[in-house]
């Protein structure tokens, strides 16, 4: 293990600090949600741009060449964060994009560029995501103590809506002023914005005591072990793991349940049931309130007692609430299932993220968590064509409903792990 770079102060021990009166955590928050913000405003301009230069046909072909990047490149992402630090991984990250997006800015300004230089943007794009995803995912637990981890993954979710919900207007006030140069220097800007707060950033350093010593050796890991060994002995603790193992698989298979119905599967249910693209936004809309209130939850409560079986009950009920929604008559009782959903994803995924976070060694937590962030930004996407498929070929009532027991099926395997069902946050 390495040093964070640029040097960072140690982080004083402050147990007794909730997260969101801790300025070193809000700093955190601060430039995680300007990036988010930055991330709206990109992919918008980036659409737009596409559509422009070559037309509507080649939008869904730049989008897909910034993708394949983070499901082929994310699992090294982890490996990278766990050799260099997540702090250093981080700064670069947004670094590297400040740089490309400003420059494609400048480009669109100064000339009309092929769809080349689009490809080439969104690739290395696509690249530097692969490695922010898992480092900042590992971050959290070098900021503050462990007992602030829940309402730590609160705020991240919090940050991640708010990104969601400004990112993609802010980048149409921008294009209707100035055009896609406009836009792709305003997510340009933000991602400049979050690189003070993250050089400020106090951070906990790893000691021989967290597991960067004779354990990880002994893995197969360390500085002298090739990335490829690195990867090996990081999945072989994942799976080794009595706790980590079971809260992976769940945190997983829940955004793969979740990602094509909520998708891909409204757009066709929708359609079939007469709702239009209007009941397709409250079913969306509705999703999105009960995540933020799981949000606000989490971030407020910061401890919910018995986290295990809470995550694993919140687990099936999101998975009971996405299948409903396939299978309800009514756009209103659709809304209100798709919004209990979004309530109990929300409390699972922080939960789940929380519970890795604390009970991971400091020394695998970037290749751990880019087992998840897999799941969500890699094979997640590449199940919306299957989903689409399969709803054209049986109906959306059966698919959803596969969906939802696939969910209830994965929680109650997990539910088998004893150490998951006595899994407690620390107070």
């Amino acid at each position: 293990m390495t040093a964070p770079w640029p040097a960072a102060l140690p982080h004083p021990a402050r147990p007794d600090l909730p997260a969101y009166r801790d300025p070193n955590v809000m700093r955190w928050l601060a430039a995680y949600t300007a990036t988010m913000i930055g991330e709206g405003i990109y992919f918008l301009a980036l659409a737009w741009a596409a559509a422009a230069i070559a037309g509507p046909a080649t939008v869904g072909i730049v989008m897909m060449t910034g993708a394949l990047p983070k499901a082929v490149l994310m699992l090294a992402g982890g490996v990278v964060a766990d050799r260099f630090g997540p702090r250093r991984v981080v700064i670069g990250s947004d670094a590297v994009r400040c740089c490309v997006i400003l420059a494609m800015a400048a480009a669109l300004y100064l000339a009309s560029p092929g769809l080349w230089l689009l490809l080439a943007v969104a690739l290395v794009f696509g690249i530097v995501d692969a490695l922010f995803l898992p480092a900042v995912g590992a971050l959290p637990p070098r900021l503050t103590g462990p007992a602030q981890l829940a309402r730590v993954q609160g705020m991240r979710l919090l940050g991640m809506r708010l990104g969601n919900t400004v990112g993609p207007p802010a980048g149409a006030a921008a294009m209707a002023l100035g055009g896609p140069a406009a836009a792709f220097a305003a997510a340009g800007g933000m991602f400049a914005l979050s690189l003070p707060f993250l050089l400020t950033l106090r951070i906990a350093p790893l000691t021989p005591a967290d597991g960067a010593g004779k354990e990880e050796a002994a893995a197969g890991g360390g500085a002298t072990a090739t990335g490829w060994q690195d990867l090996r002995a990081g999945l072989r603790y994942l799976v080794r793991h009595r706790l980590i193992g079971p809260l992976v698989l769940v945190g997983v298979t829940l955004d793969l349940v979740l990602n094509g119905p909520l998708n891909i599967g409204l757009v066709l249910l929708a359609g079939e049931r007469g709702w239009g693209a209007a009941g397709m936004a409250w079913i969306v809309s509705a999703f999105g309130l009960g995540a933020a209130a799981s949000s606000v939850l989490l971030t407020v409560v910061g401890r919910l007692p018995k986290a295990g079986p809470v995550a694993l009950v919140a687990a099936a009920g999101a998975a009971v609430g996405i299948g409903a929604v396939g299978l309800v008559p009514s756009l209103l009782a659709a809304a209100a299932c798709a919004a209990a959903a979004g309530l109990c994803a929300g409390v699972a995924g922080g939960l789940l993220a929380a519970l890795v976070q604390t009970a991971a060694d400091p020394a695998y937590l970037g290749r751990v968590m880019s087992v998840f962030a897999l799941g969500t930004f890699g094979l997640a996407p590449l199940t919306f064509p299957l989903v689409g498929a399969a709803i054209g070929w049986w109906g959306p009532e059966p698919v959803y409903a596969a969906c939802g027991l696939l969910g209830l099926a994965t929680a109650a395997v997990a539910a088998g792990s004893g150490e998951l069902r006595r899994a407690l946050l620390p107070r």
